[in-house]
């Protein structure tokens, strides 16, 4: 007699996977209950966000460096770095440089002693095929 098709499913390695994660869950159950227990400082004080005062720091083509629209030159830039750095809240530089400016010039303007610094360019428009 040929032998026919079998026409149940082997239920054994079901079973047998469903039993190896059973017991994957039940030994690692507890450790999702673990916790730590911490007794955090309580504070009756409210949180005070005061938002730093921005200067737009300017470099065009040629080079040159504009503070606030306002033309300065590299060596008066650092000596404003300093001064507007000891204030008690630093102020946040905003950078605006052309594509053709050199990266030396935005180099020493990053070292030149403000933490904040953030780059400003203008969003590319995706181009449509």
């Amino acid at each position: 007699m040929p032998s026919a098709p079998m026409a149940e499913i082997n239920m054994t390695p079901l079973i047998d996977v469903m039993l190896v994660l059973l017991v994957i869950f039940i030994i690692t159950a507890p450790l999702f209950t673990h916790a730590i227990r911490l007794d955090l400082p309580k504070v009756a004080s409210q949180v005070a966000r005061e938002t730093p005062e921005t200067i737009t720091l300017s470099i065009d083509d040629a080079g040159k460096i504009y503070w606030n629209d306002k033309l300065i030159t590299l060596d008066r830039m650092r000596i404003q770095f300093v001064a507007e750095g000891k204030r008690a809240t630093p102020p946040e530089i905003h950078l605006r440089a052309s594509s053709a400016t050199r990266y030396d010039m935005i180099a020493q303007i990053m070292g030149a002693g403000l933490d904040k610094i953030g780059f400003v360019t203008d969003q590319v428009k995706p181009v449509h095929q």
